[in-house]
């Protein structure tokens, strides 16, 4: 499974690593994803999600319904 948030689609950022000296190497800047487990009350079940965050502090005011029917996800495949 990719490192990118199942509800709003956070991925990595391509980034500098720039050292002392200035030299600059190409790195990757992750987005905070976290495996939680989330009620759904419409299905009346628990479902599994790698979430960012961000997605977990908007989840709590949206509701799990609403950011999936943004997000074009079902919720009966997890």
């Amino acid at each position: 499974m990719s490192r990118r948030c199942q509800l709003t689609g956070k991925k990595a950022n391509n980034a500098f690593a720039i050292s002392h000296s200035h030299r600059r190497t190409k790195r990757l800047q992750y987005a905070n994803l976290q495996s939680k487990r989330v009620w759904w009350p419409e299905g009346n079940r628990w479902v599994r999600l790698k979430l960012s965050t961000k997605a977990i502090k908007t989840l709590e005011t949206k509701g799990l319904q609403a950011m999936a029917k943004e997000a074009g996800i079902n919720l009966n495949h997890f």
